[in-house]
């Protein structure tokens, strides 16, 4: 028995089925389809009238003194209506074959996807030996690999992604089982997070259709078409197999007829095999992107920036108006798992003297801003440390698209919503809901701790007049140092006073760089906000820095945000900096056990604040 002979039993086969709309000539034989009574013809305009009261209505009488021209025109579109109505019953009666067929019982699927999720070690580039470098693994297995060389002919690394090769023969198959699959498959069926009942929904449905379709499908060549179909019906197309890479930041396509580019955690910036041939498929695709992550694009409103289920962030344009190659996008991918202070600290990201030293200041409800450039790890760094958020706080976080990912059950995640294209009389669009008035909002209802993902408008004047009012308040903003931080904070579209700006008690700066290891990224300094001038300088003081030379961070052992918690909570000078050495035995003993998982790490911290000697106790540490 083959594997198209699985599912559909023999007595199934013996009985004549009728043929499926995707076999039907467009002019079908004068038999009479009986349409069920949900699917009565449009024409028939009432049920409790006869044939001939019906046709009366409709059709000129012998007599009338209409043209024979009209009554033929009458009759040609009543027939059309009718073979439309016959082809859409037939049509009707097909998929509730199907359908009944889909009810076989312990079926297993034959196509199968390996779920190992260990993260592979990658080997190290180097210069000297470029040329004999590949380096292989598996990203759909055992379907989808990529392979990272060194290209001779442009002198860089490149990303190769190897699928299933189709022959023509199995091209032509897939073209028109995707066409009867899009007829058939119920695509809210295909949203369900349990993919391995996606995937015998989808195989069922192939095999079906590859046996009312008459194909010749070979068993070696069903698994390469149950892939992508699996692919394009599942995944998001060409890219499926990127978005699968752990490895895999940031997912740029600048048109069509361009090589996909991609950023990669160990090799950086790589150009694939993968591109779009044509405007109009990279159009389809930008449609499914925004499909997925439930929002909208058109020719008025051609740009799209949104969330994917998965969490990723996505932005595209779709028209060429506005980008000459074509539709783009980029799509920035995060960890199902927010990394945990521990794991920033295994990459040396941060040292543990600067976490116990946030632990602290966050308990005690000091304002900071994390700034950075575009991709130096500014939303990773906020959503590590808000790990430390006293676990019965209540916390609302205030976002344009969602990214903060907490471990925390007193927490509001708020989203931005976008409005519909007319606008009111203010200029604001209609429903629209913005950062500015979340963050109103999100006042009224007693928070203890406020992060807003990323600041850069008038959201920012609430956001400080919260921080000068006693609300404790986390945030990220694009700039490069304190200066430059302020001087956007002062000038338009923001407009803040310095006064309120002096609210701020502290601002970690990020920043990608380069080690001996490679690309990385890494805290570059802390700086205590003491005074903002009138002019708009700062008078700051800098307890942590990295030394470049040596990737080593240094404390100077006295802290303005110490002294701040101090004065204002009245905490010996002693008891803080007692803790400050506690806390940072526990976050290094913790790295030594390899104690990084998001849930591991959370709940030790939880339980630190309740029972910190069971805590300590049980890792061995000495208080």
């Amino acid at each position: 028995m083959g594997i198209l002979d699985k599912i559909i039993p023999k007595k199934e086969k013996e009985v004549e089925k009728p043929k499926s709309s995707l076999d039907l000539p467009r002019k079908q034989e004068k038999t009479q389809t009986k349409l069920p009574e949900t699917e009565k013809p449009s024409f028939i305009l009432n049920n409790n009238k006869s044939k001939e009261e019906n046709n009366k209505s409709i059709l000129p009488l012998k007599d009338d003194k209409t043209s024979l021209d009209e009554k033929n025109k009458i009759e040609k579109t009543l027939n059309i209506k009718k073979e439309l109505e016959k082809e859409k019953g037939i049509e009707k009666k097909s998929k509730k074959i199907l359908e009944k067929k889909l009810e076989t019982t312990n079926y297993k699927p034959i196509f199968q996807i390996k779920k190992d999720k260990k993260i592979i070690q990658l080997p190290e580039f180097n210069e000297s030996q470029k040329e004999d470098f590949e380096f292989k693994y598996p990203l759909i297995e055992p379907y989808a690999y990529a392979k990272i060389k060194w290209d001779a002919k442009s002198h860089q690394l490149i990303y190769l992604v190897e699928e299933p090769e189709l022959t023509k023969d199995e091209q032509d198959n897939l073209k028109k089982i995707e066409t009867g699959m899009n007829q058939i498959i119920s695509m809210s069926f295909i949203k369900t997070d349990r993919e391995e009942k996606v995937i015998e929904y989808l195989e069922k449905n192939t095999i079906i259709l590859i046996k009312e379709l008459s194909l010749k499908v070979p068993d070696d060549s069903f698994l390469k078409l149950m892939y992508y179909i699996y692919r394009n019906f599942i995944g998001l197309n060409e890219i499926e197999p990127l978005m699968r890479d752990y490895f895999i930041e940031d997912i740029e396509c600048n048109g069509s007829a361009t090589p996909i580019y991609l950023v990669h955690r160990k090799y950086r910036n790589l150009k694939t095999n993968e591109k779009f041939n044509d405007n109009q498929i990279l159009a389809n695709f930008v449609e499914k992107l925004a499909q997925k992550s439930g929002s909208y694009v058109s020719f008025s409103n051609p740009t799209l920036d949104a969330a994917l289920p998965d969490g990723s962030r996505v932005n595209a344009t779709y028209t060429q108006d506005i980008s000459s190659k074509g539709p783009t996008f980029t799509i920035r991918k995060f960890t199902k798992e927010p990394w945990s202070p521990v794991k920033l600290m295994h990459f040396g990201t941060v040292s543990p003297e600067i976490l116990a030293y946030f632990w602290i200041a966050i308990e005690y409800g000091s304002n900071f801003i994390v700034i950075g450039g575009t991709g130096s790890g500014k939303t990773s760094f906020l959503n590590s440390v808000a790990f430390f958020i006293p676990p019965s706080s209540r916390v609302i976080s205030i976002e344009d698209t969602r990214e903060i990912n907490l471990l925390h059950e007193n927490w509001l995640p708020s989203v931005a919503r976008e409005g519909v294209e007319f606008t009111s009389d203010g200029g604001k669009k209609r429903g629209e809901v913005s950062l500015f008035d979340l963050l109103k909002e999100s006042f009224r209802q007693r928070p203890d701790f406020v992060i807003v993902g990323e600041i850069r408008g008038k959201e920012a004047f609430v956001l400080f007049q919260g921080a000068s009012a006693g609300h404790p308040t986390a945030s990220t903003m694009h700039a490069e140092s304190v200066e430059t931080m302020i001087r956007r904070l002062e000038t338009e579209p923001i407009n803040l006073s310095p006064a309120l700006i002096q609210s701020l008690d502290l601002v970690a700066i990020m920043i990608q760089t380069k080690t001996d290891k490679g690309p990385a990224r890494r805290l570059r300094e802390i700086n205590e906000i003491i005074r903002v001038n009138t002019n708009g300088s700062a008078e700051t003081s800098t307890p942590f820095f990295r030394e470049p030379n040596t990737d080593k961070f240094y404390f100077k052992k006295t802290s303005v945000v110490f002294e701040k918690i101090i004065k204002k909570h009245g905490v010996p000078r002693e008891k803080i900096y007692n803790e400050f050495r506690t806390r940072t035995l526990l976050l290094l003993e913790m790295m030594k056990r390899n104690i990084t998982g998001f849930e591991e790490v959370q709940n030790i911290i939880t339980e630190y604040y309740h029972n910190p000697q069971a805590v300590l106790q049980r890792l061995g540490i000495g208080k």
